[in-house]
């Protein structure tokens, strides 16, 4: 018996059940220069009006779930927006339940400042933010405690009251995949600029990738968008979609620091 043992844990020794990849695992052909924006407290984040544009994760580039990619392109959008950012850390220091838990103090994002070049000054992009009921029922839903868990999937919906259009209304799915934890994001309501519709229902998608790196938390964002010609012509659509992905990319990586450093008692 002490030998089927000691064989086991040596079975463990050579096949680790929770071996970390590396950031250049996942992106081993990438420039020096976006793995250093990557890296950096910004982030990289670059953004093109055509969907046939390649993505830095697209198929044979990256080691990210080409489903991640496929599921944006597949809404056709006209604007993308993709960005990578690494949560800096120790290997093992942060887990996807601090992900998972990051993600769910919705309320977390109300405040948070951008930059407006219109005003020449930081304001708050989301006026208010909280869960609602369901995709009919627009009653406020608290913030769940934090978990012990993930589920293997979930669904949220949220109300965005966002500085430039109003309240807006987003349906969040949650799962887990190989290696991470995938955030998906769309508008299940059409999004309006003084009443005027400028966003159509589910034309707006934002996939978010988190995985436990060696490095850290990697995130991948991948974000898109279809506007009308008019719609174009009057707004910066990949500026304002760029700017609300990193608004919530960088509430998200202040939610797992916070998580990861109370879990270590610091």
């Amino acid at each position: 018996m002490r030998f089927l043992c000691c064989f086991f844990l040596f079975l463990l020794s050579l096949f680790p059940l929770s071996a970390q990849r590396s950031f250049n695992e996942i992106f081993p052909g990438i420039s020096a220069t976006v793995r250093d924006a990557a890296f950096s407290s910004e982030g990289f984040y670059r953004s093109s009006e055509k969907a046939s544009s390649s993505v830095l994760a697209g198929s044979g580039q990256s080691a990210i779930d080409p489903q991640i990619i496929e599921a944006v392109f597949l809404r056709q959008p006209r604007f993308l927006v993709e960005s990578i950012v690494v949560v800096p850390g120790d290997a093992g220091q942060y887990s996807l339940l601090d992900v998972y838990n990051a993600l769910g103090k919705i309320r977390g994002l109300k405040g948070r400042l951008y930059h407006s070049a219109t005003r020449n000054e930081n304001i708050p992009l989301f006026e208010d933010v909280t869960r609602i009921q369901s995709a009919q029922k627009n009653n406020p839903v608290a913030d769940p405690p934090s978990a012990s868990k993930i589920p293997s999937s979930e669904t949220i919906y949220v109300r965005l009251k966002d500085v430039n259009f109003g309240n807006t209304y987003y349906r969040g799915d949650i799962a887990l995949v190989h290696h991470g934890l995938r955030y998906s994001l769309s508008n299940n309501r059409n999004v309006t600029y003084f009443f005027v519709p400028v966003i159509k229902e589910e034309k707006f998608i934002a996939q978010l990738y988190f995985e436990p790196i060696e490095e850290g938390i990697l995130i991948y964002a991948l974000a898109g968008v279809d506007v009308s010609d008019f719609v174009s012509s009057k707004l910066d659509m990949a500026s304002a979609i760029g700017k609300r992905l990193a608004v919530i990319i960088g509430w998200v990586a202040e939610g797992i620091t916070a998580k990861g450093a109370a879990k270590h008692g610091a």
